[in-house]
């Protein structure tokens, strides 16, 4: 029978995560696509799954690290799949729905204290109806969420595997 190793597993988790941070980067820097506030936030749930991934790999060798890294995995997922699933409930409400256009988040961070800026970036924008990417026929947040639901897969498969050893 095949088996893949939790290392490799985590690895793959880690280099998945740093690929979508790299195709954001990408769509921000060279397409030219603003991120808006939950955008912000999903990438900060990848780059989350993506350390508890690349913890997962460096620590294989002990069995309490592998769990923990699962989890923290799983943890990351989940705030992932609640951010990218109202990115995708925002993007699916009627245009009188909408909230309202808010400032950018460089004037927020430097006039509102933290926990203000992340309400308001949780709770999303007018900005994030916007939808100006589609491929096979979901939207940006859309993948995001197919990505997370994965993560989260695959950190339940490694959280299961770590407690029977």
């Amino acid at each position: 029978m095949f088996s893949i190793s939790n290392r490799m597993i985590s690895l793959a988790v880690f280099v998945s995560c740093a690929a979508l941070l790299v195709s954001a980067y990408y769509f921000e820097y060279v397409l030219y696509m603003d991120p808006c506030p939950l955008c912000i936030m999903q990438r900060i749930a990848v780059l989350l799954v993506g350390f508890a991934g690349l913890l997962g790999f460096l620590l294989a060798h002990n069995q309490i690290a592998r769990l923990m890294s699962a989890v923290f995995m799983l943890l990351s997922a989940f705030l992932g799949m609640g951010v990218a699933g109202r990115h995708v409930w925002i993007q699916s409400l009627p245009a009188d729905q909408v909230p309202t256009c808010g400032p950018s988040l460089e004037y927020m961070v430097d006039t509102l204290p933290w926990a203000e800026v992340l309400s308001v970036m949780l709770r999303g924008n007018g900005n994030c109806a916007d939808s100006h990417w589609a491929f096979l026929g979901l939207s940006m947040p859309q993948w995001v969420l197919v990505w997370f639901v994965g993560f989260a897969v695959v950190s339940a498969f490694l959280m299961i595997k770590n407690t029977r050893k």
